[in-house]
């Protein structure tokens, strides 16, 4: 095994964070692994990379990413103040959607060197982690073909998909940013001013909607946690 293999991951509750000072947190760790990236590649030395993975919670905002459209955005300068939420164009992929109070947002910083490099299975990987955790709450979750994210009635043929969790990431040299956004107490009336995801014939949803009650985050939190240090194979600390 290559010495310089690194699975160890720092894991990272930082409680509701303001969005800027979130992206502008995950832009320094992000950057950082990267110059230790790009060092050992020019002086063929073979320092160990860090991994980490944040939850947090944001305040209510609107993020688009790189392949959306303003359009998907149904609110202006005036309605976003009125629902006391913010609006960034950011460097993700994917398009709009949501993220507020009673949201897991998880941003994995994490080499895929030392893991895997397939950006395919990385994503996969997040639903994975997501839909297991649902399962321990006995929500039957899933994928549908060509999306990305975890949906409820999202075998083919169903009458009403519903996304419970979204995901848009950014690699560079193997070095992952953005990450997920996992619905548990959402307040669902934020995503009726976007075109989520630029989907506009599916609905949302929250575990606490589907359960028909109010749900412990910080116990979905850990075992959400678990559940992707699993498959990844990561040893999490703190």
């Amino acid at each position: 095994m290559n010495s310089s293999i690194n699975k160890r991951t720092k894991f990272l509750s930082l409680g509701e964070l303001d969005y800027q000072q979130a992206w502008d947190y995950q832009e320094e760790l992000f950057k950082k692994t990267i110059e230790i990236k790009i060092s050992n590649r020019k002086s063929g030395k073979q320092d160990i990379t860090p991994n980490y993975l944040i939850f947090l919670e944001h305040p209510h905002v609107y993020t688009l990413g790189k392949s959306g459209s303003e359009e998907n955005l149904l609110l202006d300068q005036q309605g976003l103040k009125e629902k006391n939420a913010t609006y960034y164009k950011i460097n993700r992929g994917g398009d709009i959607t949501y993220h507020g109070p009673g949201q897991i947002v998880g941003y994995p910083i994490i080499d895929l060197d030392n893991f895997f490099t397939d950006i395919h299975k990385y994503l996969r990987l997040l639903e994975e982690a997501v839909i297991l955790t649902l399962k321990d709450y006995g929500i039957s979750a899933g994928r549908i073909p060509g999306l990305t994210g975890v949906w409820v009635d999202f075998e083919e043929g169903a009458e009403n998909p519903r996304k419970i969790c979204a995901l848009g990431v950014k690699s560079s040299r193997w070095v992952t940013m953005h990450g997920f956004a996992f619905n548990v107490n959402t307040d669902l009336s934020y995503f009726n001013n976007i075109i989520p995801c630029g989907i506009d014939d599916k609905a949302v949803t929250s575990m606490e909607h589907e359960l028909k009650a109010r749900q412990n985050i910080e116990e979905v939190s850990s075992k959400l946690k678990k559940n992707i240090a699993l498959l990844f194979e990561m040893e999490l600390y703190e």
